[in-house]
């Protein structure tokens, strides 16, 4: 539908050559390949590291995987301890004497429980690192959000500002005869509209930031606004390969220590034999002997053969290959899923900027000059302020959901924190 549709031919022509007239508005410029980073500055980075060390979430993660390197001491530790007695017995024969025993691991069980611990160690390790990124990547858009609602609050401002300007002047101008009392009350509830608009972004505004304080605690910090240059563009930065993605590390980590149950449940079938060593003396009557002894016991596994536990390992390893290859499709497919989305809002954004849809202050100066002309009514003012307005929001909304967007394909790409730790050289190869 056509804004201009009752306006007069001279508006018309006044409006276009205003358009002619009025300097274009060049985009911002592109950032470079090289340099995929210029949203990630000192302060911004420092405000990561800062949720980092306070995260109650981070710091569970932190203490789950110092709990995986005590375990992985642990099963590298000897299965057995030896034990030591004492026997002594006073009767026709006074016996004194005193034995040793160990279980001996002739199976392998400790090598089995030593892989197992390594693997658990590298599932801890991709966990942790796994959800260091979703933290960062949580506050990111969190972020982003927040720093929308300021900028649509601002634009509501500005709203505001014109609505009382508007409504001063149609004040003034019905005192004179210019516009009707209907244009009057117009501009009237125009204004209570826009004060009502600007509270609810107010609104927004603190619900965004409540948002982004539920993640960073109390973490208060000044943060850089969303920049007004275009987010990167995908090329820039390359994304891993899936197999090299921490979700799949921490699958086949658990893979890896399916598999090593496995063999822990094999090796506890074979029994291990327990070797024992006995000395000391025995006295009957004036004459004493030192006696020494040597044993071997080994359980029989007749009552309990093991084989139903290796039955559900065997299960347990199957379910985590599954688990691998699920994920695998699931990885790839996000990261197809998220670049075709990235690249559409970025394109939008483009396109949105390169075109008449970004110049609000051209337009809404050059509407104020056609009503005060009376070339355009009252109501015709409104609308086209009112599409203009929206156009500007709906803008905004797009470049936040852009960035969010550029988050989520860093997060799918595996390079979040490598673009958080500036570490660019190599992203884009």
């Amino acid at each position: 539908m056509s804004f201009f549709r009752s306006v007069p031919l001279g508006a018309v022509c006044l409006l276009y050559a205003a358009m002619l007239s009025a300097a274009p508005v060049s985009p911002p410029s592109i950032p470079a390949v090289s340099r995929p980073t210029s949203l990630a500055s000192s302060s911004l980075q420092d405000a990561v590291r800062r949720i980092w060390q306070a995260s109650p979430e981070v710091q569970a993660a932190r203490a789950d995987l110092d709990a995986a390197r005590a375990r992985a001491r642990a099963s590298a530790q000897p299965l057995y301890n030896p034990s030591l007695w004492l026997d002594a017995e006073n009767a026709d024969v006074n016996r004194r004497t005193a034995g040793i025993s160990l279980p001996l691991d002739l199976s392998g069980k400790r090598r089995a429980r030593t892989r197992r611990g390594e693997a658990d160690l590298l599932a801890a390790e991709a966990s942790y690192n796994v959800l260091r990124r979703d933290v960062a990547a949580r506050w990111l858009k969190a972020w982003s959000t927040a720093a929308l609602a300021a900028r649509q609050r601002e634009m509501g401002q500005r709203r505001l500002v014109l609505m009382q300007r508007f409504d001063e002047l149609a004040a003034q101008r019905l005192k004179v005869g210019d516009i009707s009392s209907p244009e009057r009350d117009l501009a009237g509830l125009a204004l209570g509209e826009a004060q009502l608009q600007q509270a609810s972004l107010a609104g927004n505004e603190a619900a965004a930031r409540a948002s982004l304080l539920a993640i960073s605690g109390d973490q208060q910090t000044m943060l850089p606004p969303l920049p007004k240059s275009l987010s990167p563009a995908a090329d820039s930065v390359a994304a891993l390969p899936v197999d090299e993605l921490p979700e799949l590390r921490q699958a086949r980590a658990r893979q890896a220590s399916a598999e090593a149950g496995v063999q822990i449940a094999r090796r506890a079938r074979i029994p291990d034999p327990t070797l024992s060593l006995t000395g000391g003396q025995v006295r009957s009557g004036p004459r004493t002997d030192q006696v020494i002894g040597l044993s071997v016991s080994i359980p029989l596994p007749v009552l309990n053969t093991g084989r139903a536990e290796v039955d559900a390992a065997l299960a347990e390893a199957d379910a985590a290959a599954a688990g691998v290859r699920s994920r695998q499709f699931v990885l790839r497919a996000g990261q197809q899923e998220v670049l075709a989305r990235y690249s559409a809002l970025r394109g939008a954004v483009k396109a949105f900027r390169s075109g008449r849809a970004a110049a609000f202050a051209d337009r809404t100066a050059l509407l104020e000059k056609l009503w005060r002309a009376g070339e355009i009514s009252t109501s015709d003012y409104l609308v086209q302020l009112k599409q203009s307005l929206d156009t500007t929001l709906s803008g905004q909304e797009l470049e936040s959901q852009t960035w969010q967007a550029w988050f989520d394909y860093l997060t799918a790409a595996g390079r979040l924190t490598d673009w958080l730790d500036g570490r660019t050289q190599d992203l884009s190869r």
